[in-house]
């Protein structure tokens, strides 16, 4: 096994699915269903499949088109759950709290999430494959064990965080990548971008909400 393509198959899987895996806890969290695992998953599974099987055609894929459709659908469900939010806020200040339905749009959100992350590491893998394909495949499930392992213990903790609240980030969190993605269908940019943008839109959104409780 070569460890040099080992450690750079791990390493770009751990950040992409990372990523993926952020996404997937929010959306679980805000909708108290664990579908949104599965459609991560799934989004995930329909790219890597074909990275593995079926190799350099993998390439052909726009990924220009992609990242656009990904980026418009996180923008619409970002506002969406946004305005979701500001809705929960008054509804537990009226003391009529009531569990919303799950919405469909988080679905398609987290579907579209998976794919793009997991495009973004075949692109890198198709490089790594033909130099070695088993140290490959070995960097990759060997992060995706440690994203899932991570991420299951994480569930128990974010589950305790108030919907409203949990809201407000997952908002914030769409928005930023898909802010980012749209930046990068015209312009190459660093994935350092995202904390700081995150950081933004959800201190935007905790000051909105404060607003909100205020006028009540």
């Amino acid at each position: 096994m070569d460890a040099g393509i080992f450690l750079a198959a791990l390493g770009i899987t751990l950040l992409e699915m990372v990523e993926a895996a952020s996404v997937a806890l929010a959306l679980y969290v805000a909708s108290g269903r664990a579908l949104a695992f599965l459609f991560v998953t799934l989004g995930v599974l329909v790219v890597i499949i074909p990275t593995f099987f079926v190799g350099r055609l993998i390439a052909l894929l726009p990924t220009f088109a992609v990242r656009l459709v990904a980026a418009t659908l996180l923008l619409y469900f970002g506002l969406k759950l946004s305005k979701s939010a500001r809705k929960s806020v008054l509804r537990s200040r009226n003391k009529a709290a009531q569990k919303e339905e799950f919405e469909k749009g988080a679905l398609s959100t987290g579907f579209s999430v998976g794919a793009v992350e997991a495009l973004e590491c075949a692109i890198v893998l198709l490089a790594l494959i033909p130099n070695s394909y088993d140290s490959a495949l070995y960097g990759f499930f060997t992060g995706i064990a440690v994203v899932v392992v991570f991420t299951y213990l994480l569930k128990s903790h974010v589950r305790r965080i108030k919907q409203a609240n949990m809201k407000v980030v997952v908002a914030a969190l769409l928005l930023s990548f898909s802010a980012f993605w749209y930046a990068e269908t015209l312009l190459p940019v660093n994935d350092l971008v995202l904390p700081p943008l995150f950081a933004l839109l959800r201190l935007a959104f905790t000051f909105t909400q404060t607003a909100v409780i205020t006028k009540l």
